[in-house]
């Protein structure tokens, strides 16, 4: 098996862990509440931007590892 080729497949892994965390820091950071309807929101901005860039990150990875799996064919 070519280096290259499992330095993608390592890219694409670690991808899917980055894409994990940051879907659960923007899920953990968006809250909302509903008494007697009123709708209140205690989300934390800060927190939800960090998932973003959570997700950024991982969308980059996988790209990065896709291209480095085809290159090495």
């Amino acid at each position: 098996m070519n280096p290259s080729k499992i330095i993608g497949i390592i890219l694409i892994v670690i991808s899917l862990c980055v894409g994990y965390v940051g879907a659960n820091k923007i899920a953990d950071n968006t809250k909302e509440i509903n008494l007697l309807g009123l709708k209140i929101d205690a989300s934390n901005e800060s927190g939800k931007e960090q998932g973003y860039l959570y997700l950024g990150l991982a969308v980059i990875l996988l790209a990065g590892g896709i291209y480095t799996v085809n290159k090495s064919k």
